[in-house]
């Protein structure tokens, strides 16, 4: 008797990740394996080194998608649309405030060359977007901040979500306008569901997947979030 192995298809989305300012954090690159069109989230800084890479694998930048409007998030953008010539899509308008503050931030925490910017088109819960062939939808995800999104690629099963969840804590919630019980809702009803194969870039830190997170998590785990465990973090990566 003999027996056939058929090889997993390829994944239509590429990712890289290049930790960005003083913060590391994960400015994530994703692109159509078809179309070889990127786009860049949260080009926090190092501009010019991830333009690089970019260059380096043969891609072609066609959009700059952003999370929430933190420096080290948003602080590039700008730089980055001057210099691809990309658009600027997201956050959520509910985070303009911090983009307005972003050079008053950039002079406060030793990242100058950052800029205040317009999207060219903000995000709203249930949008999507279009990288080449795939598709992405967005997900407002508040607590973090206000105007928080997270963008996911349904195909490929991966997300890329910021500040809102890390591999064993979840986003700080003791900026202006954060909301600890938001932030908790935000992932239950809105990763979770998902599904627990996702596998999940977050703003900082190593990559993990939803189901890991609801095993084990200490403020957004299964567990936790039945016995509403009084965890309010406000000491996470960012």
């Amino acid at each position: 008797m003999t027996q056939s192995a058929t090889a997993p298809a390829p994944s239509p989305v590429g990712v890289f990740v290049t930790p960005v300012t003083p913060l590391q954090q994960n400015c994530t690159t994703v692109w159509c394996t078809t179309t070889m069109k990127a786009a860049v989230i949260d080009p926090g800084g190092s501009v010019d080194t991830v333009l690089g890479e970019v260059a380096r694998r043969g891609l072609t930048l066609d959009q700059i998608w952003i999370t929430h409007g933190h420096l080290d998030h948003a602080g590039g953008a700008a730089e980055m649309a001057e210099k691809s010539g990309a658009p600027i899509v997201g956050p959520h308008p509910d985070d303009q405030f911090w983009i307005d503050d972003l050079e008053v931030h950039g002079e406060r925490w030793g990242l100058p060359e950052a800029r205040t910017f317009t999207p060219t088109r903000w995000l709203a819960e249930g949008d999507e977007l279009t990288l080449g062939q795939t598709r992405w939808s967005v997900h407002h995800c508040p607590g973090h901040t206000p105007g928080h999104v997270i963008f996911f690629n349904a195909a490929a099963r991966f997300a890329q979500v910021g500040d809102v969840l890390f591999k064993g804590s979840v986003g700080r919630t003791d900026f202006p306008r954060s909301d600890p019980d938001a932030l908790i809702r935000s992932v239950v009803t809105k990763l979770w569901p998902l599904g627990d194969d996702v596998i999940f870039v977050p703003g900082h830190g190593p990559i993990s997947t939803f189901g890991e997170e609801r095993r084990s998590n200490p403020f957004v785990s299964d567990a936790a979030v039945r016995a509403s465990a009084p965890l309010r973090p406000a000491t996470g990566p960012a």
